[in-house]
């Protein structure tokens, strides 16, 4: 399963955030961006469990990650 995960970081941290996110695991890409968000990762589990464990685990613990909304990919 893969999903988009919309990331606002703190003031100043978005590039700090991509860098740290990659190579995380389940983590496939992360770039910061322009508009309403200030980063995306690309994410991959076996389930929406596993989804869910990497945004958890793996994006919400990084220092300066303010909010996260979850895309799941459906086709």
């Amino acid at each position: 399963m893969k999903a988009y995960a919309l990331i606002n970081a703190s003031p100043g941290r978005a590039l700090d955030i991509a860098v740290a996110l990659r190579g995380k695991p389940g983590v496939v890409t992360a770039d910061a961006i322009t508009g309403d968000y200030d980063v995306i990762a690309t994410c991959e589990a076996a389930d929406v469990n596993g989804i869910g464990k990497i945004v958890i685990e793996q994006i919400q613990k990084v220092d300066g990650v303010f909010k996260t909304i979850t895309c799941l990919v459906v086709a």
